[in-house]
């Protein structure tokens, strides 16, 4: 009987394309996992096993009509709880949201469904995708935080509850949860993927991203969702047709790596810091150590600016209207967002512009940048989802990165080591990362 859990995506793809196995038999294993696991980890938020095996019988029967399938055809999808669906709620992790849905599919729902993909049900999120923690426990131990705010979306992966989720970042909300969850989280590059339906936090600093079991996995699912959409501005034209090959043929010759330790190097708990150590060492042919340049201090500060302002705007009406039922992170950050001046949010815009074209000289000697994903294991207790500080400037600039579960800290929980390249030049940076997984797990 084959592992239905062991496979690759693109495996059991191919699988149920061959009638070697359907999507209600992937889906039936699925299920077993949420039954047996989903009361530790609660990643859910929403999730209909009885409807979950019906569009799983309508993808196979689909199929054995003879009709067309897509790349995603009869794989279960976990979506954050901050993307609509018609057909589920969406409650963005809010009690003012409390059973409410949006009118529309999300335009990368629509994406999954044109691929074939079933929709399997939604992910706990923080509450309106910002710092107040979900109910969501981390896979590994049950008292530690999955990190956030795609709390849910990396939890279902790493607990075998879903082959794939989809996730968002503002700040830390993808690589984060995957460093601490101990699977792969991909964020592409600003502008690649849709965010039409999607909870609005920030305008300039939202990024959607994704959550698999491995490099080929994520690239798979961003392949499906990558699109330029008239109704997100910031999305661009992007072909994705050689996208999967490329990831899997890999760089041409042997990659070369900066690693920043960055100033917030000293936060890093001990163990998790020898384990990074080795990790430079293992790849000392491959990997620069380098100072953080100078202008990265000014990106928290202008991130920060940049952030708590467009909360403010964006959530105005439930400040108004709900303030008690906001948690005191949002609270905090809408004050403080109300009181940053026009100059500083113009003055935190334009330095985007300008500390990328610094850091994009990077690429004129190297393949990508490397760093921590996390500034160590998830940190104990549930009141709080870790820091960001390790991946808001990599948000603020818009770039690819991608935390990759391959060390281990204290008490051998997960580790992820992120790996960032330059915008746009995502088929290329998805190959290296293949390349650096694939060279870790020898």
């Amino acid at each position: 009987m084959t592992d239905i859990l062991s496979l690759k995506v693109e495996e059991l793809v191919s699988k149920i394309k061959d009638s070697q196995l359907t999507s209600v038999e992937i889906c039936k294993k699925y299920i077993e996992r949420v039954n047996e696991f989903e009361k530790d980890v609660k990643a859910w938020v929403h999730l209909n096993k009885k409807l979950l095996l019906e569009k799983a019988a309508e993808a196979d029967e689909h199929r054995r009509s003879g009709k067309p399938t897509g790349p995603l055809h009869g794989i279960p999808v976990a979506v954050k709880d901050i993307i609509g669906t018609l057909d589920m709620p969406t409650e963005c992790g809010t009690v003012i949201r409390k059973g409410k849905s949006y009118s529309q599919n999300a335009e990368i729902v629509d994406l999954l469904l044109s691929a074939g993909a079933i929709v399997m049900g939604k992910t706990a999120t923080s509450e309106l995708a910002y710092l107040g923690p979900s109910k969501t426990t981390n896979p590994h131990d049950y008292i530690r935080t999955p990190g956030g705010s795609s709390s849910g979306s990396a939890a279902s992966v790493a607990s075998f509850m879903a082959p794939l989720s989809i996730g968002s970042q503002t700040g830390g909300s993808v690589i984060r949860p995957a460093s601490y969850c101990g699977v792969v989280g991909y964020k592409p590059t600003y502008g690649l993927i849709s965010r039409n339906g999607v909870l609005k936090t920030s305008e300039k600093l939202d990024q959607i991203g994704v959550f698999g079991r491995s490099v080929e996995d994520v690239a798979l699912l961003a392949k499906v969702l990558i699109k330029k959409d008239n109704y997100d501005s910031a999305t661009v034209h992007y072909s994705t047709e050689n996208m999967l090959d490329e990831v899997k043929k890999g760089p041409l010759f042997e990659p070369k790596f900066i690693f920043y330790k960055t100033e917030h190097w000293k936060i890093i708990e001990k163990k998790s810091r020898e384990a990074f150590e080795y990790f430079i060492k293992s790849f000392k042919n491959n990997i620069e150590v380098f100072d953080t340049p100078s202008y990265f201090k000014h990106i928290h500060k202008y991130h920060q600016i940049i952030h708590e302002t467009d909360l403010a705007n964006n959530f105005a009406i439930y400040y108004k209207k709900y303030k008690k039922k906001l948690s005191k992170y949002m609270q905090d950050a809408i004050a403080k967002g109300n009181k940053h001046s026009a100059k500083e949010y113009a003055e935190a815009i334009d330095f985007m512009k300008r500390s990328y074209e610094s850091y994009q000289e990077v690429f004129e000697d190297y393949h990508g940048v490397l760093s921590p994903s996390s500034p160590g294991v998830a940190p104990k207790g549930l009141k709080s989802t870790g820091t960001a500080e390790f991946n808001k400037v990599w948000s603020y600039l818009g770039t690819p990165c991608i935390s990759l579960p391959v060390l281990q800290g204290e008490g051998n929980l997960p580790l992820g080591v992120q790996l960032i390249g330059a915008r746009f030049d995502d088929h290329r940076f998805l190959g290296i990362a293949n390349w650096l997984e694939k060279e870790c797990n020898k």
